[in-house]
């Protein structure tokens, strides 16, 4: 199952390994334990600090295994192969459990070992997922940092009778203590909220060391704040990075072939290079964290902002740059909120595996909307691509690509009314005819919403000027009209939101914050 490169490449990371680390499989029988087995004997042998012990502990299923540290359940459950996208999260936490250093930022490593309860997080995933595995690496990292935390992931593709009985749809999907946490389109700084939300008292009251005066801070982690933190460190400043995650929307994208110089890429490989370039500077990165509040003087626009963290950090700084991307956009009809995770989706990738068989939707007739009908057209029995306008605004190649499958039907100029739902999962969606104002249901089992994004700019209510539709106002030079923050990206009112012309725009937001502080100081 594992190829000589991988084995290879394996010996080389588990080389520097302190700690012995053993994988604790139930005993048992089950159709894919012999496979598994293989699995983890091939992976326990690129070193003598690994080993593959099988014994009763109760654990949920034969093809369930855990963590062994000096001989000690550390508190990380696999359910499953973890191969694919998962095969890191293992590999990962062998690392991790075997005295590599953790990623987390000190306050946010802090606020998790605050934790007093005893947390079970139980991930469902898939693993044609590419979202899934951020949370299940944060969740293991969570469980080595504090005893009171355990997690375990599941592969929901080989626990049907366990997916159907919680009604799941949606991956990643995870339970806290038996009870749904959170579903949909989830990441680890959405999981951190929660856990602030429940446990207010993990922030604050730390004795770490506040950063000094920063020339640039940096809100974003995607192409355009990568850009800018790169540009920034290069001219000497102090620069730091705020971000929820580190490439942004660009880690969902599958595919990637307009990037120059780059034929063909995918977003996992191209954030992955882009935080490979950003290793290369001293640029402090506090991750999966949230900007609340920006203060600044009323008195001197000119003067130093402050930044109040979701951590309850705050960062004083010379400029900022506003990198924060942007995110999908809901239909905000009645039913979408209700069943996310449970027949409504935003990422046919993650989620289109749970459908196999069945109908669905695409809400859009954008490219995305378009891309993703195609895609899961391989997956499901039919789709149905639902757009608002009389014709579909993809590209022809797209739009001719669609018209001739025989698996995807497209209805124009049509407006979503509901979602409709049945014992807690999508049945129908309900929607208007336009022209006629005739309103229809057509069943089905899955709703995937692809109809644009949304300038993820709502905490800067009151900073700078925005658009009706929530962009950043900016001029040639990226600067905003609040003297000292800049903006960057799809965050802003520059045209065309691509890959490409957010690196530059970021790259020119670092180069025009230099010429502020210049000038200003």
């Amino acid at each position: 199952m594992l190829s000589n490169d991988i084995l290879n490449a394996l010996k080389t990371y588990t080389q520097n390994m302190t700690n012995k680390v053993a994988l604790v499989l139930q005993t048992g029988e089950h159709e894919k334990r012999a496979e598994l087995v293989k699995f983890l004997t091939q992976l326990t042998s690129v070193s003598d600090n690994l080993t593959l012990i099988e014994r009763d502990e109760n654990l949920r299923s034969p093809i369930t295994f855990y963590l062994e540290v000096d001989e000690k359940n550390n508190g990380i459950h696999f359910s499953g192969i973890p191969s694919g996208h998962e095969f890191n999260s293992l590999v990962l936490a062998i690392l991790h459990a075997s005295g590599t250093e953790h990623k987390l930022d000190k306050t946010l490593s802090n606020m998790v070992k605050k934790i007093k309860e005893p947390l079970h997080f139980e991930v469902f995933i898939s693993l044609s997922c590419h979202n899934c595995p951020d949370v299940v690496q944060s969740l293991n990292q969570f469980a080595l940092l504090n005893e009171n935390i355990s997690s375990e992931m599941i592969d929901g593709g080989l626990f049907q009778e366990l997916v159907s009985e919680r009604n799941i749809q949606g991956v990643p999907s995870v339970y806290l203590n038996g009870e749904l946490f959170a579903n949909g389109k989830i990441d680890t700084a959405q999981l951190v909220d929660k856990l602030i939300q429940r446990f207010p008292y993990i922030v604050g009251g730390d004795d770490t060391e506040a950063l000094p005066l920063q020339d640039v801070t940096i809100i974003g982690g995607g192409p355009a704040g990568i850009a800018s933190a790169i540009y920034a460190a290069r001219k000497g400043l102090n620069v730091t990075m705020i971000a929820d995650r580190i490439g942004g929307q660009v880690k969902d994208t599958v595919g990637i072939e307009n990037l120059i110089s780059v034929p063909k890429t995918t977003g996992s490989e191209l954030t992955g290079n882009m935080q490979a370039h950003l290793s290369d500077y001293e640029v402090t990165i506090k991750e999966f964290l949230r900007v609340d509040k920006i203060e600044k003087s009323a008195e001197n626009p000119k003067s130093p902002k402050k930044l109040h963290l979701s951590s309850g950090e705050v960062i004083e700084t010379k400029t900022i740059i506003v990198a924060t991307g942007a995110k999908w956009r809901e239909l905000g009809v009645p039913g979408e909120k209700e069943n996310v995770g449970s027949g409504v989706a935003y990422c046919p990738h993650c989620d289109g595996p749970f459908f196999k068989g069945k109908d669905v939707a695409v809400v859009g007739g954008g490219n995305s909307g378009i891309e993703a009908a195609l895609d899961l057209a391989g997956m499901v029995n039919h789709v149905t691509v639902f757009e608002f306008l009389p014709s579909l605004k993809a590209d022809q190649v797209l739009v001719e690509k669609a018209e001739a499958h025989e698996k995807i039907t497209i209805i124009k100029n049509v407006a979503t009314k509901e979602v409709i739902a049945e014992n807690g999962k999508v049945s129908a969606i309900a929607y208007e005819d336009r022209e006629t104002g005739e309103i229809k249901q057509k069943a089905l089992s899955g709703i995937f919403v692809q109809i644009g994004l949304l300038p993820n700019s709502d905490f800067l209510n009151g900073v700078v000027e925005r658009t009706q539709y929530g962009e950043v106002i900016i001029d040639e030079k990226c600067q905003t009209t609040e003297p000292g923050i800049f903006a960057a990206g799809d965050v802003t009112t520059v045209p065309y939101k691509q890959i490409v012309i957010a690196m530059g725009e970021g790259s020119k937001a670092s180069l025009s914050a230099f010429d502020y502080i210049i000038r200003e100081s």
